[in-house]
């Protein structure tokens, strides 16, 4: 527990010298938008500073390969939330160039899960229940048509609100740079 031993000891020195003080906000995002991205550590800060965004700006909702992988799932839920609840008007998804859910090797992923424990007996009852342990682990091929993807399921989700604008970004992961691949301006009723 070492990593957790450092976390302990760099939060009571943030506590001690009030260093959050310079990151109080409110809940509701100031620029009043909800921002999908992926959790690659490259876009920590940059998927944020890259569009000119601090603290308290917008909601950010991260996940492997910034993929909405079921309609009714956290990933859907958290962006209906940022909308409804918390003030977002906008939404933006974000994927990246060089992401480790493109093109990924769901076969080697199992692999390594059987090298940590999980029994071939625990991956088949889990795929007898009905989950498809290949397509539950799948990333996608282009990153261009997974944000895409993902933008479509939002707009025909039946509780999305069709004036929400949704764009559709790709980030590079080594100097920022944007690629639009949705002006959600253009595609709202």
């Amino acid at each position: 527990m070492p990593l957790l031993n450092d976390i302990l000891d760099y939060n009571a020195a943030f506590i001690d010298q009030k260093e959050y003080q310079n990151l109080i906000t409110t809940k509701t995002p100031n620029a009043k938008a909800v921002l999908l991205t992926c959790m690659d550590t490259r876009l920590t800060e940059l998927s944020t500073r890259a569009l000119g965004f601090k603290n308290g700006d917008v909601k950010v909702v991260k996940n492997a390969g910034a993929t909405i992988s079921h309609p009714y799932g956290s990933t859907m839920r958290s962006l209906l939330v940022a909308i409804y609840a918390l003030g977002a008007e906008e939404i933006i998804i974000m994927g990246h160039k060089d992401c480790g859910m493109g093109n990924l090797d769901v076969n080697s992923v199992i692999d390594t899960m059987k090298s940590r424990g999980i029994t071939d007996n625990t991956l088949n009852t889990i795929e007898h229940s009905g989950i498809d342990i290949q397509q539950f682990l799948r990333g996608f091929d282009d990153v261009t048509q997974n944000v895409q993807t993902n933008i479509q399921k939002i707009y025909n989700h039946p509780l999305f609100d069709q004036s929400v604008p949704i764009h559709g970004l790709v980030i590079d992961p080594h100097n920022g740079e944007l690629e639009v691949i949705q002006n959600g301006y253009e595609f709202t009723k």
